[in-house]
């Protein structure tokens, strides 16, 4: 498969919007796979969009090397150029020492050349320096050319591509120009997903500008014939080769609201014996099903939405009640709590706004609190709806969850801020919530477990339906 990744030299470098222009550029004559080194739902929800093919995720701080190469392999199938996107700079990890979790990591465990993105505003024969020292760094990685960003000019363009072309010895393969109309529209966690904003007549023609701009500043030929062959070859156990008759259904709350889902997740449903069906909390109905997923999302901007659905508020809290499988992430674990609070001053707010939820957990969520982005580490327990496991996830929010004193934690956590004092995965019956995100392939047991509850309750709930007749 001919694949070439995209870094950037720091966060901010303009790379997402760069990788964006690209596929989807080369979507209209190929077909493009992308992925997103790192845990995130934003950008790959832009890629997805532009490709029609889903972004995957590819991290090595949570995935191990057999993780990774199933993701990839299965992903690749069908498509004739794998795009992957980094995160922050090149070298960023877990650690300041370490490897792991970094886009150079990705790089050389899958043996791809790197096109780096240099944010070039005020530099020039500056930027040359800047190349060598990402290129000696560390050997391993091969540079294969560069992309520059922010640039002033021609002439500025022009001097900084000769001084890169010059000491690096790697072609410059364009210079995208400092232009208002190349910005996204953001919030506060990042890019407003590319679901929210699909149906809006500006957000889709912001998105063809950019890919216009940056697309014509780029020689797409000669970038092509930088892509490598990677073949990893099959892992040695894909979790996507499972061929399961499906004996269970599993409702996943997907809308508007709650957008944030690694695609490999319907997959390994799939994989797992597992039809999967969608329902909209803010404007839908709760359907039957043997379990129900809600990931992350935007609760907090749509909390009048789900407020007024009391239907499907009070519908999640009976089915909880009755032991039938939950399993929630971030905005999930917001939308199961008694209430959300905004407080007064976010969002321009003039008083502070209190909007009922579900009441699965007692507690309250609140917005805005700090700012929390971070891999996890640690342990659920036996017992728990995904039972007992060491882990690495995610979190990335900006609220604050505080729950009822006595309130059952099945996560213990070793690095991470979770729920409350390192206690994570709160859990009553057979709902479990928690501020970390789980990568499905990564944290493959869990989820399989997880199916696994769904199927003892099944059995449960028919035992019992049985007796009462």
């Amino acid at each position: 498969m001919r694949t070439l990744l995209i870094a950037g030299d720091r966060s901010g470098s303009g790379k997402t919007s760069i990788t964006l222009a690209i596929a989807q550029k080369l979507s209209r004559k190929m077909s493009v796979q992308t992925f997103k080194v790192g845990m995130d739902y934003i950008d790959p929800s832009y890629l997805t969009g532009v490709t029609g093919r889903p972004c995957r995720n590819l991290d090595t701080f949570v995935m191990d090397e057999n993780a990774l190469s199933s993701v990839f392999t299965h992903a690749c199938h069908g498509a004739d150029i794998a795009i992957i996107e980094g995160v922050r700079g090149l070298y960023e990890g877990a650690e300041p020492t370490g490897d792991a979790g970094s886009t150079a990591s990705v790089a050389k465990a899958l043996g791809v050349p790197v096109v780096l993105v240099v944010n070039a505003r005020s530099i020039t024969r500056s930027a040359a320096a800047l190349v060598r020292g990402f290129q000696s760094f560390d050997p391993q990685i091969h540079i294969a050319g560069v992309i520059l960003n922010n640039v002033a000019g021609e002439k500025h363009a022009e001097k900084t591509r000769t001084a890169i072309e010059h000491y690096c010895k790697v072609p410059v393969l364009g210079a995208v120009p400092r232009l208002p109309a190349l910005e996204m529209a953001m919030r506060h966690l990042g890019l407003v997903p590319f679901r929210e904003g699909q149906d809006k007549g500006e957000f889709m023609e912001r998105i063809r500008t950019v890919s216009d701009l940056v697309g014509g500043a780029i020689n797409l030929d000669r970038l092509l014939s930088l892509a490598a062959d990677v073949s990893p070859g099959e892992p040695v156990l894909s979790p996507f080769l499972q061929h399961q008759r499906p004996d269970l259904r599993i409702a996943v709350a997907y809308d508007h609201v709650f957008t944030f889902y690694y695609a490999d997740l319907f997959d390994i449903l799939k994989a797992n014996g597992a039809e999967v069906t969608f329902f909209s909390p803010a404007e839908g109905t709760l359907p039957d099903a043997d379990g129900y997923i809600i990931g992350g999302g935007y609760p907090e901007l749509y909390a009048r939405e789900l407020s007024d659905n009391t239907p499907v508020r009070e519908a999640l809290r009976q089915v909880s009640r009755e032991g039938v499988p939950i399993y929630a992430e971030c905005a999930g674990l917001m939308y199961l709590t008694d209430e959300i609070v905004l407080k007064k001053g976010w969002q321009e707010k003039t008083e502070e706004e209190r909007y009922p939820l579900c009441g699965v957990f007692r507690g309250k969520a609140s917005m805005p609190a700090r700012r929390v982005v971070a891999y996890v580490e640690g342990e659920s327990k036996a017992g728990s709806p995904v039972g007992a496991h060491r882990f690495r996830g995610h979190e990335f929010h900006y609220s604050d969850v505080s729950l009822a004193p006595g309130t059952r934690f099945a996560y213990t956590l070793t690095r991470g801020k979770g729920i409350e004092g390192k206690k994570d995965g709160a859990t009553v019956r057979n709902t479990l919530a928690s501020y970390t995100h789980l990568h499905p392939v990564g944290s493959l047991p869990m989820f399989v477990r997880f199916l696994e509850t769904c199927r003892q309750a099944q059995e449960s709930r028919n035992i019992q339906s049985a007796g009462k007749k």
